[in-house]
């Protein structure tokens, strides 16, 4: 297993290599010609190993799933020198150990169904990026980089989810989110690109810096950094270590995930290609913070105060995205606030005492929001724009991504027989068993809730109102240029090409059927109440939006809207308090700089000059009054030497 394991993350890692290699990184403007050749090249070099990858991670799953190993002890070959051992609910092993000092670093791979699941899930939409890019990216002069890049991010997180060293893992982490800044940042001529770029960067850095000393503070108590070691030794721990060690971590879920107060660079990252939104936003960067909280779940058990602010973070993170998603115009950032909102459900079933239901909402969400960020790539492929006012009616000419983006919609409601019902019931059962037993105070338990509840009718609201903005109705009419003589304009709107089509029509199938593995557990007088809230939401918005096609839903939120639209100014107040006061303090230091370090240096030199100018006078090559000079200073010694001898 753990040699399937290697291989799955190497796959894409020389990959990226070869990629990288062979790219000659143009620097033309994104609308220059694309070399046709070198493109082609690049996509075979992606998809190949991708795919490869994906199909040992699918195995790798099987293989668990079906119990392989379990109880042997035993791993299948690994290279000479390895250990192995059977690990918590799985199997690890330890390629090489690293001797730092006080804690040593082992490097090693740990595969266990948690593993196994989620790497299914970051392999298979990795690869469904991959060839959906190969027809979106298609005239891109950068594309080979793009895909390297993308290979890049894949073996990352694969390493992030196989990793058996909190260090190890830490090492994907960082190299995700050096990928993303480059990926986000692609079309970087467009300073909205390169802007997103860094504000995700920076954002993601604060809280790496907390989820980095969480690591220490863990490592340093259990006297390792292995995972399985830090999880055994955590009855040892005292309370203050393990709360401290958790909020710190919480940190850098909190950014990784986009999380309540780190949420702010999700939005802003829709300024990138759309493959890289659903790559992104799906199975890679933003699951990875819910993963390890996950993975380390019994250490976080062990903090409950920890817990109570996951909660309140995640309540408070569910309906703030959601009611900004209601207001928002382009399709792709009603998808990403959907993306924050959806994953503060499955923190909030981490925090009310259910790793399983998150676990669970985060591989049907990884499928069905890759699915809708796929559909709306499509869309914007087709009308040329990312904003919903310039759509409508498209049902016709996009049959097939009608219907597939009609499936992402539905699992996104919960509505059934869609897989978000499933995942979506197991995640409210957990936060209603937490009012009246769980590691949650009485206080967040019902607040957590509470805002659960009404998230639903309000996803319910959003959700209706992009399908029906973007389907029906009518395309508002653009005034366009006078065509030449003869000729007549024809505005050509049709479905995306195969490369595209058949991601999306892939993916729809788990986002339609993959939450029956759960239909045994499912609790249906929750999951009836949460039918009825979702419906509730979207009958709203239909009877809005029917009295008035041509006009938003969104104004039924009247003056609340503005502020829903601007997502509560969380920006405008970071804005406020940090970003202006740094650079008023960039530019303060530019003005000190410039006028009293170079001020000086300046100063010196005008003072060497003007000295020089006056020695000059005296070595002007005019031999007279060298002479002069001589016979005055000889007067001088001799008048000297006679008054004072």
């Amino acid at each position: 297993m753990i040699t399937i394991a290697a291989l799955v993350i190497l796959l894409p890692f020389v990959a990226a290599a070869v990629g990288l290699l062979g790219s000659r990184f143009p620097r033309g403007l994104r609308g220059g010609a694309a070399d046709a050749a070198a493109n082609r090249r690049a996509a075979w070099i992606a998809v190949v190993p991708t795919a490869i990858s994906a199909v040992l991670a699918i195995w790798l799953a099987y293989s668990n799933w079906a119990g392989m190993g379990e109880g042997r002890g035993e791993l299948l070959p690994v290279p000479a020198g390895s250990g192995g051992s059977a690990g918590i609910e799985g199997v690890t092993a330890t390629f090489d150990v690293i001797e730092t000092g006080s804690v040593s670093i082992s490097v090693g791979l740990l595969v266990d169904g948690l593993a196994a699941s989620i790497a299914v899930l970051a392999a298979v939409v990795a690869l469904a990026v991959q060839v959906y890019s190969i027809g979106y990216m298609r005239d891109d002069r950068r594309y080979p980089s793009y895909s390297a890049f993308i290979s890049l991010f894949t073996s990352a997180m694969l390493l992030v989810v196989y990793a058996a060293d909190l260090l190890v893992l830490y090492v994907g982490w960082e190299i995700m989110g050096l990928c993303s800044y480059l990926l986000i940042g692609h079309w970087w001529e467009d300073r909205a690109n390169s802007r997103a770029a860094i504000k995700a960067f920076l954002v993601t850095r604060i809280g790496d810096v907390g989820f980095l000393f969480g690591i220490f503070v863990l490592g340093t108590a259990a006297g390792s950094f292995r995972i399985a070691d830090v999880i055994a030794k955590v009855p040892e721990m005292s309370s203050g270590t393990i709360i401290a060690a958790t909020m710190l971590l919480l940190a850098g879920v909190a950014g990784k995930s986009a999380q309540a107060p780190l949420h702010v660079w999700l939005p802003d990252a829709m300024a990138g290609p759309t493959p890289i939104s659903a790559l992104i936003h799906a199975a890679t960067m933003v699951a990875a913070g819910i993963f390890i909280v996950a993975r380390l779940y019994p250490v976080f058990l062990g903090a409950r105060p920890t817990l109570d602010v996951l909660a309140v973070l995640a309540a408070l993170g569910m309906l703030g995205a959601a009611l900004a998603a209601l207001a928002q115009d382009d399709l792709k950032r009603v998808l990403a606030y959907s993306t924050i909102s959806q994953l503060a459900y499955m923190a909030g079933a981490l925090a009310a005492g259910s790793d399983s239901a998150a676990i669970f909402h985060l591989i049907t969400h990884g499928a069905f929001k890759a699915l809708l960020f796929l559909c709306a790539g499509a869309v914007i492929h087709a009308v040329g724009s990312n904003l919903m006012s310039a759509m409508g009616g498209l049902r016709r000419e996009l049959p097939i991504t009608f219907v597939t983006m009609t499936i992402g919609f539905a699992a996104l409601m919960g509505l059934p027989p869609a897989s978000g019902f499933f995942s979506k019931d197991e995640v409210l059962v957990a936060m209603e068993r937490a009012l009246s037993s769980g590691p949650l105070t009485d206080a967040a338990a019902l607040l957590l809730y509470g805002c659960a509840l009404v998230t639903v009718a309000v996803t319910g609201a959003y959700a209706t109102r992009a399908w029906l903005r973007t389907f029906f109705g009518e395309r508002p009419i653009i005034a366009l240029p006078e065509p030449a003589p003869g000729t007549a304009h024809v505005i050509d709107i049709h479905e995306a090409p195969a490369t595209m089509r058949w991601p999306i029509m892939i993916l729809s199938v788990p986002a339609l059927l993959l939450g029956f593995v759960g239909i045994a557990d499912v609790h249906w007088d929750a999951a009836a109440l949460s039918v009825v809230m979702a419906l509730l939401g979207a009958g709203v918005v239909y009877v809005v939006w029917r009295s008035d096609p041509l006009s938003d839903p969104a104004r039924m939120l009247g003056p609340f809207r503005v502020p829903c639209e601007q997502a509560f100014y969380v920006d405008s107040v970071y804005n406020a308090l940090f970003v202006r006061p740094v650079l008023d303090l960039a530019r303060l230091v530019v003005r000190t700089d410039d006028h009293l370090v170079d001020g000086a240096v300046r100063g010196s030199g005008r003072a060497t000059m003007s000295l020089s100018r006056l020695v000059r006078l005296a070595q002007n090559g005019n031999v007279q009054l060298y002479i002069t000079g001589l016979l005055s200073g000889v007067l001088l010694i001799v008048a000297w030497a006679v008054i004072f001898r």
